[in-house]
Order: structure tokens, then sequence, then C-alpha cells
């Protein structure tokens, strides 16, 4: 969050002439906000992998019912290949926003990718 910014950062706006709400508002917010984004991406995977909040299918009750499938068609391979690429997906369709939002600010904030 603000923490991670270092605190020459504040020094240099309090020096070109910005105040305490400019400062925030132009220069820790966006960097702090950057630097949460892959926080918050990780959590929220996390939030979908271990409750009921996606509507239909949620992580626990897809595996159970993977684990009948596998007890009625021995095809255990087949049904846990699946329900991995139903996880991969539930996954993709969080981290996609995050990843183009983490872009869009590596832009506006110029800061180099990371190698």
């Amino acid at each position: 969050g603000i923490l991670s910014i270092p605190s020459t950062q504040w020094e240099a706006s309090y020096s070109i002439g910005f105040n305490t709400f400019s400062t925030l508002r132009r220069i820790i917010f966006p960097q702090a906000f950057q630097n949460c984004i892959p926080i918050f991406t990780g959590q929220v995977v996390s939030l979908v992998k271990n409750s009921s909040l996606v509507s239909a299918i949620a992580v626990p009750d897809l595996t159970l019912y993977a684990q009948e499938v596998v007890t009625e068609t021995f095809l255990s391979f087949e049904v846990l290949m699946l329900v991995c690429y139903i996880y991969l997906l539930l996954s993709y369709f969080v981290i996609l926003p995050a990843s183009l939002l983490s872009k869009f600010y590596h832009k506006k904030l110029y800061i180099p990718e990371k190698l």
C-alpha cells in the first residue's frame, strides 16, 4: 500500500510545490494502487476458489461432483482434467481484468516492465 512508496517520493513532490492532497492524489495513490493490484488479484482468486461466491458452481461442490462421477465411471484422469480446466477458466476470468489493469498502469505511469 502506501507504506511501500519510498519517502523520497513525498520529498520530491513537496520540493516541486505539491501540497499533501495533491501528493496523495497524483503521486502516492497511483503508485500504491499499482503495487496492490497483484495482491488483490491473488486474494480474489483465493476467494473464488474457497467460497460459494461463484454463482452456480462452487469449487468444493465441483470437486465433490467430480469424485462422484469418478466412482461411477472410473474415468478419473478425464474427469479431474476437466475439473482442472474449469478451475483454470474461473481463475483466468479473475486474473485477466487485473492483468489488463496492471498493464494500463504500467503505461500510464511509465513503469518499465520487470524482466
